[in-house]
């Protein structure tokens, strides 16, 4: 049986002012915006993927405004700072919704070093459901109490909505924005990605399972239990961080079939 080839973060040399290691979040950020963009998990030019660079600033990336998720490329992403100040040259807006959002949460959780929002179909009707995300499949038992949920307050354009967005999600790895969105945080692109999966994959097999007016088998809190204890033991040794990426690295591997513009 062949081995799958390992995908390299980056193969390109790093453009003057820009690290190395900068680059390379640039670049795998970049790609994460295309597979978003193979999954279907777009809203048009809306929603956001951010990722914190390295430094004390809490400078963070994100999508150019006004652009395809196919259209992002490692250098056309655009930094900003807490204020939502455009750090570097941008020929790009940053759209202020995603700030807000994105901003508050990289200010609070220093482990929430990539946060995730989409508006997808299944995780945008379960965060409209007043009973929200059921623990009543195999998907929605990994999260179990680690979700949290953040009431409607409009578009999310106002300041004000940022100490509730942030107290929301307290320690919490997923949130669904109530009648709004999915969301999730992680200390690395593929986890927040693995993350965001699992969630969309939750909500999507509740509505399959509950759209049939037939019964629902609960799960036990035994079952629910033994779940969260194999996740924190698949974190403790690692073998968590190590599946994610060997998962994110296979869909780069998809998207670069078809288009590697997203490296430049």
């Amino acid at each position: 049986m062949q081995q799958a080839t390992q995908t390299s973060p980056i193969a390109e040399s790093h453009p003057p002012g820009i690290s190395a290691e900068e680059w390379q979040l640039r670049v795998q950020l970049a790609a994460c915006y295309r597979i978003f963009d193979h999954m279907g998990w777009v809203e048009l030019i809306f929603n956001h993927i951010s990722m914190r660079v390295p430094g004390p600033e809490h400078h963070f990336l994100i999508n150019p405004f006004g652009l395809w998720y196919s259209e992002v490329t490692a250098s056309n992403l655009v930094k900003i700072d807490l204020e939502g100040n455009i750090v570097g040259d941008s020929e790009y807006p940053v759209n202020k919704a995603g700030f807000i959002i994105h901003s508050a949460i990289h200010a609070a959780r220093e482990d929430a070093r990539c946060v995730m929002h989409t508006h997808t179909t299944a995780g945008s009707a379960v965060a409209c459901q007043e009973q929200g995300l059921q623990l009543d499949n195999f998907y929605s038992a990994f999260i179990g109490n680690d979700l949290a949920y953040h009431d409607f307050q409009g578009l999310t354009v106002y300041p004000q909505e940022q100490e509730d967005l942030v107290n929301s999600l307290g320690t919490n790895s997923f949130m669904l924005l109530r009648n709004h969105g999915p969301l999730t945080v992680g200390n690395s692109i593929p986890q927040a990605f693995i993350r965001m999966w699992t969630l969309q994959r939750a909500c999507e097999i509740q509505l399959a399972a509950h759209s049939t007016g037939k019964p629902v088998i609960p799960l036990s809190p035994e079952a629910i239990t033994a779940s969260q204890q194999g996740q924190n033991e698949s974190v403790k040794d690692n073998a968590a961080a190590a599946v994610d990426q060997m998962v994110f690295d296979a869909l780069v591997r998809k998207i670069d079939q078809v288009d590697t513009s997203y490296r430049n």
